[in-house]
């Protein structure tokens, strides 16, 4: 049996401290909160791709109408359910305005004639009417989260701080609001006022800002009792200044989440109202009126119905995408829930 001798050399071996002090302590720099919670959003692919999209339609809703050649309730019997058709598409076979083997532009007054969403059965331009229908809904969502802050974050704020008979009495008046179904409310509201945007607006105030308070109230049971409240109470700050400069900012971010969790719900309630004749009336356009008409004509003209159905369903699950992101951002633990 041979045996093997190793020799070491004295370079073998480096002692750490040759190099580095390892009786000191790098500090590493301090990242502040926001900057820490926009790198986690940045990072998120789906919360980005959400944040693109919701910009998109933004702008098209801003810009399409504005620059469209057609207005949103003018109707013309000669162009009616035209399919759609784009130039440069129509090239290739794509949108090129035929919709069941028969193009309706194969008429010399339709030669220039480019209608990108088709026309329905009326003969009104849908590129012009989904956009301003997106508007509608981006006008439900913006008020759905001032709903949900101005209303929903007070009260449970107030109810939660509080607590004892306060809580009490505003926890039973909150469980009466929500034993009524919203549907109902909507009706009854319908028939005392004329159907519109502020009617469904209206409609969320009464109960649009229940889960907002229930969450709200119950992040500020959690935290109310912890040492810094305790010692901004020592030291003789007062209730409100406790709840807006102490509580609030600890709670922020569950409520961003929450509002923007509340905004699909919000666009597919008016879209919902709409497609069962409760919303916006005739002529103004809201995707929930387009897929009304549409579906009506769905066997003989599926793009009216199809169309509106692809935008409303990008804008829900962008703002969700965007919620996701916005969650995933603030609490990153909740993602491994």
């Amino acid at each position: 049996m041979n045996s093997e001798v190793y020799e070491f050399k004295n370079d073998d071996f480096e002692l750490v401290g040759d190099k580095h002090d390892i009786s000191k302590d790098k500090v590493m720099p301090e990242t502040p909160f926001w900057k820490d919670v926009t790198n986690r959003f940045v990072d998120n692919k789906g919360a980005m791709v959400g944040s693109i999209c919701i910009l998109a339609i933004i702008i098209l809703a801003i810009i399409c109408p504005m620059m469209s050649n057609y207005k949103f309730d003018k109707v013309s019997t000669i162009e009616q359910s035209m399919a759609p058709r784009v130039p440069v598409l129509e090239n290739i076979g794509i949108f090129n305005g035929k919709s069941n083997n028969v193009n309706k532009y194969d008429n010399s007054k339709f030669k220039d004639v480019y209608h990108y969403f088709g026309t329905d059965t009326l003969g009104r331009d849908l590129w012009t009417r989904v956009w301003l229908g997106c508007r509608i809904s981006l006008y439900v969502a913006v008020a759905a989260v001032f709903i949900d802050i101005f209303i929903g974050m007070i009260y449970g704020l107030i109810s939660g701080y509080f607590g004892g008979v306060v809580d009490n009495i505003m926890q039973r008046f909150q469980e009466i609001v929500n034993s009524i179904p919203t549907l109902v409310i909507l009706v009854l509201l319908m028939l005392v006022f004329k159907p519109s945007l502020y009617t469904i607006i209206l409609a969320l105030m009464l109960t649009g800002w229940i889960g907002m308070a229930r969450i709200t109230r119950a992040q500020v049971l959690k935290i109310k009792e912890q040492e810094f409240i305790l010692a901004s109470r020592t030291l003789g700050a007062g209730d409100f200044f406790i709840i807006f400069k102490e509580v609030l900012p600890n709670i922020f971010g569950q409520i961003i989440i929450m509002s923007m969790f509340s905004i699909p719900n919000a666009i597919f309630y008016e879209a919902f109202l709409a497609f069962i004749g409760l919303g916006i009336p005739a002529p103004t356009a809201s995707l929930g009126t387009l897929i009304n008409e549409g579906y009506k004509s769905i066997l003989v003209s599926p793009y009216m119905v199809i169309i509106p159905v692809i935008i409303l369903a990008i804008l829900m699950l962008s703002f969700n995408l965007l919620a996701d992101g916005l969650r995933d951002a603030f609490d990153p633990k909740m993602k491994e829930m």
